[in-house]
C-alpha cells in the first residue's frame, strides 16, 4: 500500500486537530545540499527556518562586516564572514550574522562551512529571534566553545558581550561606552556605533585615538 504524501498527512492532522507527525531526520550533509537560497539552519537533525531580518538589522550587520573586516585585514590576523556561511557545532549547523575566524583556526574551513567554533560570533536580534538568540544559540555557542559572543538588540539599543571563562561558561562583560574584544587583537568598538553607524574611516580613527 502506498503511503500518503507527508504534506497530506500534515493537512489531515490539522483538520482532525491531531499532533503533526515529527519531521524526518535530516543529516548535516543533506542539509548542506539544500538550495543555496534556503534561509534555514540545522538543529539536531531538523531544518529550521530563520527569521526574516529588518532593515536596521541588515544595516548593523553590514556595518560590522566592514568595520571588523578593516581591523582584521589591516593586522592580517584572520577573516570576517557572514550569514549564510554555516558553522558546524556538535548538534547544530548555525549561520551567525557575523563571525571572525583567526588564522590560527583556518584549518577548520571546509568548502561550504566551518567545522568547529569561530573565534567570535555576533547575532543581531530581529523581532521573533530574541528567544533563539538569547536561549538556544547562547547555550549552543557556549557548549560549542565559541570564545566570544556578541548579542545586539537594535530595538532597545543594547549590546551584550559574553566570553568563555575557565570553566567553559559564558560570563557577561560589563561595558560603558567601549568594549575591547578578548579574542580579536586590536578590536575595540564604541557601543553607540551600532546605532549611529559612522563611516569605517571615522570609526577606525576613534578606535585608534581611544587606544592611545
Amino acid at each position: 500500500m502506498v503511503g500518503l504524501p507527508y504534506s497530506v498527512v500534515m493537512a489531515q492532522a490539522l483538520v482532525l486537530d491531531r499532533p503533526t507527525p515529527p519531521a524526518a531526520y535530516v543529516t548535516y550533509e543533506e542539509f548542506l545540499a539544500l538550495p543555496g537560497d534556503a534561509h534555514v539552519e540545522w538543529v539536531d537533525g531538523e531544518v529550521v527556518p530563520m527569521v526574516s531580518v529588518q532593515l536596521v538589522h541588515a544595516r548593523i550587520t553590514a556595518f560590522l562586516i566592514r568595520l571588523l573586516g578593516a581591523v582584521v585585514d589591516e593586522r592580517g590576523i584572520g577573516e570576517v564572514l557572514a550569514e549564510p556561511f554555516n558553522i558546524r557545532l556538535t548538534k547544530t549547523g548555525r549561520a551567525p550574522d557575523v563571525i571572525v575566524v583567526l588564522n590560527a583556526h583556518k584549518d577548520r574551513y571546509r568548502d561550504i562551512y566551518l567545522q568547529g567554533p569561530p573565534d567570535l560570533a555576533i547575532e543581531v536580534m530581529s523581532p521573533g529571534s530574541e528567544a533563539t538568540d538569547r536561549g538556544e544559540k547562547y547555550f549552543e555557542y557556549e557548549a560549542g566553545g565559541i570564545p566570544e559572543y556578541w548579542l545586539i538588540d537594535p530595538e532597545r539599543e543594547v549590546a551584550e558581550f559574553y566570553v568563555l571563562d575557565e570553566r567553559g561558561r559564558y560570563r557577561a562583560v560589563g561595558v560603558d561606552d567601549w568594549f575591547e574584544s578578548r579574542t580579536v587583537p586590536g578590536l575595540r568598538v564604541r557601543i553607540a556605533w551600532f546605532w549611529e553607524r559612522p563611516s569605517v574611516t571615522q570609526a577606525l580613527a576613534e578606535m585608534a585615538a581611544a587606544s592611545n
